[in-house]
């Protein structure tokens, strides 16, 4: 039985963690509101209209069989096991877990950048506010973050490229996602650090080179950027200073 990823059509967002996830594993999935009904059912189960016990509060969320998962990082922690994608013991799980949920922090405040005051509102009608955030994380929070996960690439005791072991995790592929992101994001203010972090950015390359990956990259069930999503070009915010 095929996994059910349900998340918003038309976009990457947050659901594009979860479909790496699943295509560098090549199991089967249906991309569930890319169908007809696939989003009046998915607003269904978000209404509990449906009965289920286990109402998600917001997409993406898996379902497999009865079972309902959502949140990105329990969704990859459900799964990675499941696909290979995470190590064998216990210690290693938390960890991997532990750094998605720090990258689930860090898409938070991309998010933030253009939607600094409220997702309600349209970008437009919090511009001046926008580029004051936009200012702040391209000076102090993208690198606090980009410099974490540097920093633990070089330190890895395995020494094989990956963020924690030997071996490829879901959190390298969502390393991959971010480092895809904010290059179209913030195009000039990535140029101008790119060089700070060749760790990051070799990994960007070798996921994209993963011939499972880079099949999905040339594949039309892999949506482009756009400023629908979290990560948005919206040049009057790339800032380099």
């Amino acid at each position: 039985m095929p996994y059910e990823l349900y998340y918003w059509d038309g976009i990457q967002g947050r659901g594009e963690f979860v479909r790496l996830a699943l295509e560098e594993a090549g199991a089967k999935y249906i991309d569930k509101c890319r169908s007809s009904t696939g989003t009046q059912a998915m607003m269904e189960f978000l209404k509990g209209s449906h009965g289920h016990d286990q109402t998600p509060f917001a997409p993406p969320f898996l379902k497999e069989g009865e079972l309902v998962v959502s949140h990105v990082a329990n969704i990859l922690s459900y799964l990675g096991p499941k696909l290979g994608l995470v190590g064998d013991d216990e210690k290693s799980r938390l960890i991997i877990n532990g750094l998605q949920l720090t990258i689930t922090d860090f898409i938070a405040e991309v998010h933030d950048t253009h939607h600094p005051i409220s997702t309600g509102d349209y970008y437009e009608d919090q511009k001046a506010e926008a580029k004051a955030r936009s200012t702040a994380f391209i000076r102090d929070r993208m690198p606090k973050f980009l410099s974490y996960f540097e920093r633990l690439l070089s330190a890895n005791p395995a020494g094989k490229g990956f963020i924690v072991g030997n071996g490829l995790t879901y959190v390298d592929l969502s390393l991959f996602q971010v480092m895809e992101g904010l290059h179209y994001a913030f195009p000039k203010a990535m140029r101008a650090v790119e060089n700070d972090y060749p760790n990051l950015s070799a990994l960007r390359d070798r996921v994209a080179e993963r011939p499972a990956i880079a099949a999905y990259l040339k594949s039309e069930r892999r949506l482009p950027f756009s400023e629908s999503g979290i990560f948005r070009n919206y040049p009057e915010l790339d800032l380099t200073s």
